[in-house]
């Protein structure tokens, strides 16, 4: 029988609006650059309103219809598995402003290989745009010890 494990659950969403897109310039310094908002999922919240709250939270807009596009995961431990949800949605209202998690902003799609994404943001765009990837999977190699991922 199969070893369960925990799970902590987080989401990240891609509000979009044609070709522009909202991001956010973390400040966190273990995981700074460009990307786009999320957190955690709170105990006992659906994972929909959590991406809702947390959008609202680090960019000040109300988001609405938020589609699961994706999900990206990694074992944390040996005993726990971090997962992130991925959603994207072209429907919010409300006024732009930052939080405490760093500057959020608008920029163009085409503009992502030219500024500093956090680490694997520009492979990871690559799930949130095409239908046909779901899946963003780190693994640690056990031929070299290294981390590596997948995108499937």
């Amino acid at each position: 029988m199969a070893e369960s494990e925990k799970v902590i659950l987080t989401n990240m969403c891609m509000v979009y609006d044609g070709n522009r897109v909202l991001v956010q310039d973390r400040l966190n310094k273990n995981w700074k650059g460009l990307t786009f908002p999320g957190g955690h999922i709170e105990k006992h919240e659906s994972f929909t309103d959590a991406v809702i709250r947390e959008v609202k939270e680090e960019t000040g807009l109300t988001i609405s219809s938020p589609q699961l596009c994706g999900i990206k995961q990694w074992p944390d431990s040996k005993s726990v598995r971090y997962i992130v949800l991925f959603y994207k949605t072209d429907k919010f209202e409300g006024e732009l402003k930052s939080s405490a998690e760093g500057e959020v902003f608008w920029m163009d799609l085409e503009d992502f290989k030219k500024v500093e994404l956090a680490r694997d943001m520009l492979d990871m765009l690559d799930v949130f745009l095409n239908d046909d990837k779901s899946e963003f999977y780190y693994y640690h190699n056990k031929i070299d010890g290294e981390w590596k991922y997948e995108i499937k």
